[in-house]
């Protein structure tokens, strides 16, 4: 059973415009991607989010401030970045670092991502359950990834 989810930041839960430049907080326009939020209200009920990102020049305060932004930051427990963990994202150690920090398995973790060098391959390496949100129906994908095309295929 799944305790806890990690969730990306950026095309995963919310919109990351690319010609945008500067901290996401500060951005004039911020956008949850379509389902966020129905999605974190639902799996909060009975598990812990948590956000994993790799966005490297923000802090823990800068990250939780975009997500007050677009409304949801009140789903998340906490927020995992280079800042606060002293470790770039897409390496096993930046899981095994937040598993630490959580005193929790890695069998009661979920990954959810849309870059699979960054979040699906070290979340497998780990024991992590990753699930990876894309919609390249082309990719080959490995037997212990779950694939999915909308945030509410994680709870229907």
């Amino acid at each position: 059973m799944i305790k806890t989810y990690l969730f990306d930041w950026g095309d995963t839960l919310m919109v990351d415009f690319p010609n945008t430049m500067g901290k996401m907080c500060d951005w004039e326009i911020i956008e949850a991607v379509a389902g966020a939020k129905e999605a974190l209200a639902v799996l909060s009920k009975n598990a812990n989010i948590y956000i994993a990102t790799g966005a490297a020049d923000s802090t823990e305060l800068e990250i939780q401030l975009a997500f007050e932004r677009a409304d949801l930051s009140q789903f998340i427990s906490g927020y995992f970045c280079k800042a606060n963990l002293g470790l770039s994202k897409g390496s096993s150690e930046f899981l095994k670092s937040i598993l630490s920090t959580l005193n929790t398995p890695a069998a009661s973790v979920a990954m959810v991502g849309d870059n699979f060098e960054k979040d699906i391959k070290p979340a497998i390496a780990v024991g992590i359950k990753p699930f990876w949100f894309t919609n390249n129906k082309t990719a080959l994908v490995p037997d212990k990834v779950n694939v999915i095309n909308k945030l509410s295929e994680l709870y229907l």
